[in-house]
Formats: C-alpha cells, sequence, structure tokens
C-alpha cells in the first residue's frame, strides 16, 4: 500500500497560480503512474494530469498549457504547478498512484480560485 500527503491548497485570485505537491510513502517502488484528480461540485473526481515513471504526461482538456505536472523520482513525490488559474479550477485535488493491481489516494486538498 502507498500513503499519500498533499499540501500547497489554498485561496487564489483568478489568474493567480499554486502549486501542489503529493509525498508518496509505503509500497512506493511499485507506482507505474501518479497523477492529480480533481473534485468539483459533484462526486466525479476529474483527470486533471499524471505522470509516468518514465516522464510520460498526460493532461485533461481544461487545464492543458495552464498547469505542469512534475515527478521526482528519488523523492517519490509529484507536484502539480497551476498558473493562470480560474474558478471553475475550484475543487478539492486528490493525489493518486497507479501501482500494479491498485489505485491508491490521498486525502485531498483544497484549492479556491475567486473571480
Amino acid at each position: 500500500q502507498v500513503q499519500l500527503v498533499e499540501s500547497g491548497g489554498g485561496l487564489v485570485q483568478a489568474g493567480g497560480s499554486l502549486r501542489l505537491s503529493c509525498a508518496a510513502s509505503g509500497n512506493t517502488r511499485s507506482i507505474v503512474r501518479m497523477g492529480w484528480y480533481r473534485q468539483g461540485q459533484g462526486n466525479q473526481r476529474d483527470l486533471v494530469a499524471t505522470i509516468t515513471s518514465g516522464g510520460d504526461t498526460n493532461y485533461g482538456d481544461s487545464v492543458k498549457g495552464r498547469f505542469t505536472i512534475s515527478r521526482d523520482n528519488a523523492k517519490k513525490t509529484v507536484d502539480l504547478q497551476m498558473n493562470s488559474l480560474k474558478p471553475e479550477d475550484t475543487g478539492v485535488y486528490y493525489c493518486n498512484t497507479l501501482s500494479i493491481g491498485r489505485a491508491d489516494w490521498g486525502p485531498g486538498t483544497k484549492v479556491t480560485v475567486s473571480s
């Protein structure tokens, strides 16, 4: 099992920037992909960005060109740099890891973008 702890959420004005960080511990050697998902008004968690251990990235359409995901394999961390934030980016951001046979989630960190 992998334990995840997120940090960096908060309140920011539209157009501003935030950086989220996630630190993984536990059975981190099994991780093949790390990423971020966002839960807005509904219960659905939408893809924000993912990155594989090889550095391949994938972004949700709404954040392309504004958000950048990065990963430090040695430190077992994944960061999300969020620029040009919009009110619709508001939500709880969850760190996620995908290992063979399981997925793990952090408790989430709240991001609020004011207009």
